[in-house]
């Protein structure tokens, strides 16, 4: 008897859809180098850790893991709703932010509907639009030469809103470019969007945000109804190993993707550490302090070197060897450096680097000299 055809029976989006690419096999490449200075600077993970507080919650909460999680998460909540101001109402959990992006495309988007985003924007809005059966349209980003260079472009982005459009994706700063704007930009493209398009901002590397221009868009939350702000504890909270985020939208708007989330979508030991992350103010700054030293550095060694990398308020960088990088991220492999290719993005001469402590990024150089030579 031959197998069903599976592409057939799939979703109309589904059979359009290409799986999330993560990169290399890390796993795999972590036991082929594990007799060396193995460099994991593809990922965009945080290289010092978690909260010491963060670690003792887990180990405090090792004995129940044959209980179920809090189905509500709300002590997570309630810590959430306290740093930011917000009512729990306001909040839901997720398995990462990832999880939360492609639920809001499953509720509120589907067929005869379009979903707006930047040329350069992170692959899983594509993917979001997509499996929900939606029609994917880009809007062309900044130029290279722009100050925000490959940035997204607003005025871009508004003007291509039209009657079909049911959701808008923006990150603030953008993965992979690094770029950002600011928040009076973002206050003026809210007041043109129509209060019936969502608009859902990703701030998943707001923490690392050094300059006084860019603010988180919660602020705006009160003032507009139809805004949703995407969190997570995977970047400058280093909790990339646990899967837990979380979105700030209206009450109702919340209620109505409740409906969809999974029971127990965020694990006991997630829940946990969370929370106590999320009190460890000194940790964060620490951890926020250390990488924009190190992005400052690393920024300069580039250019020292004669490559071109955008300005960045997040922990990576985006280099432009000025020429097809698929040799050289592969070379960087073969000597135990791991880098994010950009081909998949349309960005075939660049390659993503996350800033990693000073001997990582030490290592990085020393190789990419030998790669460059």
């Amino acid at each position: 008897m031959a197998a069903p055809d599976f592409q057939g029976l799939a979703q109309a989006g589904i059979q359009r859809l290409r799986a999330y690419d993560p990169g290399h096999d890390i796993v795999a490449l972590r036991k082929k180098y594990a007799d060396r200075f193995f460099v994991e600077l593809g990922s965009n993970e945080n290289t010092y850790g978690p909260s010491p507080r963060a670690r003792e919650a887990i180990l405090d909460n090792l004995n129940a893991l044959h209980r179920y999680p809090d189905p509500l998460g709300a002590d997570l909540k309630r810590a959430i709703a306290l740093k930011h101001s917000i009512k729990s109402e306001q909040i839901l959990l997720g398995n990462g932010s990832h999880e939360l992006l492609m639920m809001i495309a499953q509720v509120f988007s589907g067929p005869e509907t379009q979903v707006l985003a930047s040329q350069y924007g992170f692959a899983v809005y594509a993917l979001a639009a997509q499996a929900a059966g939606a029609e994917l349209m880009l809007a062309n980003a900044l130029p290279a030469d722009a100050q925000q260079s490959r940035g997204h472009d607003l005025e871009g982005l508004s003007s291509a809103i039209n009657e079909k459009t049911r959701l808008i994706y923006l990150a603030n700063p953008n993965n992979p470019t690094g770029t950002w704007f600011s928040s009076a930009a973002f206050a003026d493209f809210m007041a043109k969007v129509p209060g019936d398009v969502l608009v859902i901002v990703d701030e998943a590397y707001l923490e690392f945000v050094t300059v006084s221009e860019l603010q988180s868009a919660l602020a705006l939350i009160s003032q507009f109804e139809n805004l949703i702000v995407a969190r997570t504890f995977s970047k400058a909270y280093g909790l990339a190993g646990l899967r837990v985020g979380y979105i700030v939208a209206h009450p109702e708007c919340v209620a109505v993707m409740e409906r969809v989330r999974e029971s127990f979508n965020v694990n006991l030991l997630g829940l946990a550490a969370s929370e106590a992350a999320l009190g460890d103010d000194a940790h964060l700054q620490w951890v926020i302090e250390k990488n924009a030293s190190e992005r400052a550095w690393l920024i300069e060694q580039f250019h020292g070197r004669g490559l071109k990398c955008g300005p960045s308020q997040t922990n990576f960088v985006l280099v432009d060897f000025q020429k097809d990088s698929a040799d050289i991220e592969a070379q960087c492999v073969a000597n135990a450096v791991v880098l994010r290719p950009m081909r998949g993005y349309g960005l075939p001469n660049c390659l993503r680097v996350t800033i990693g402590n000073r001997d990582e990024n030490r290592q990085l150089l020393k190789i990419l000299d030998e790669v460059l030579a």
